[in-house]
């Protein structure tokens, strides 16, 4: 209940950003034009630089933002996500561990089952194998820590595709700005002023600078969530080993103890057969004298 809470607490947040975003820049080109109409000179300010590389400019800045936007979102969620008192309940070991010792294997299912978090999940796929011998319980709990790791890093992953994505968006849209600046070149003939072809220019690269300002931070990102989840699966599993311990014990004794009968019924089997298959002993000599 918390995690859904606050994953809609992210994407209310998220929208609300994208609305800021989309509408400020229109805010402030309205400003800047109302100014100009005013005959009051000034520069251009940085939302006027961003959305002045025409339709193929201005559709690849939404792009980024909206990609910037779905970056924050997802950083957030997966900070919010990817903690040790969500995936490692403080106190779901020790509980299972003094289960296991009682001997109440399906209360400890059961206990596994009510909880949602990684440790509980590891937990429960390996006692359902407990039948199968410590081999089959160890070798459930591996399966399932890979799957639930996975998982996890499904989401995170999708932060490294940003970081991928928003550096050659920006360049798209610089080498568009770039071929827009030289058929200016083109079309006057050589004429163009350096000054008009230096503000094509630095125009286009404006969407390259948003590329890289969306790209380093998502890559950062990645780079902590994926150093968190190797932690905290590697204490999740160490916690599943240390809760199973008493079950690992008992079904090692368990098999001591039922090999033990077995060797012994067998030796007893073994000695009957060799009693049997003997020949007959004959009876011993009468002792004494025997009538004349």
């Amino acid at each position: 209940m918390a995690g859904g809470s606050w994953r809609k607490c992210v994407v209310v947040a998220s929208c609300l950003g994208a609305l800021a975003v989309l509408v400020w820049p229109a805010l402030a080109l309205g400003a800047g034009d109302a100014a100009n109409t005013s005959g009051v000179e000034e520069g251009y300010t940085f939302w006027q630089i961003v959305f002045s590389g025409g339709p193929i400019g201005i559709s690849i800045m939404v792009v980024l933002i909206l990609a910037s936007i779905a970056a924050v979102a997802l950083a957030i969620e997966q900070w919010l996500t990817i903690r040790r008192d969500v995936l490692i309940p403080p106190k779901l070991s020790e509980e299972i561990r003094s289960l296991l010792g009682a001997g109440q294997l399906a209360t400890a299912q059961n206990q596994c089952r009510q909880q949602d978090s990684f440790l509980s999940f590891v937990l429960s796929r390996g006692l359902g194998e407990a039948d199968g011998g410590w081999d089959a319980v160890e070798k459930a709990m591996e399966e399932a820590a890979t799957e639930q790791s996975a998982r996890l890093m499904r989401r995170v992953e999708y932060l490294s595709v940003i970081a991928s994505i928003a550096p050659m968006l920006g360049l798209l849209g610089t080498v568009a700005g770039m071929i827009m600046a030289f058929k200016q070149v083109a079309e006057t003939q050589g004429a163009a002023r350096p000054a008009e072809l230096a503000e094509g220019i630095y125009t286009a690269l404006v969407t390259t600078v948003v590329g890289l300002m969306i790209a380093i931070p998502s890559l950062a990102a990645f780079a902590m969530l994926r150093n968190r989840v190797d932690e905290l699966v590697a204490e999740a599993i160490y916690a599943a080993e240390h809760a199973t311990l008493p079950l690992k014990r008992f079904v090692r004794q368990r098999g001591k103890v039922t090999h033990a009968p077995q060797s012994t019924a067998s030796a007893a089997t073994s000695a009957a057969a060799g009693s049997a298959g003997a020949a007959p002993v004959p009876p011993p000599p009468p002792t004494g004298r025997s009538p004349a």
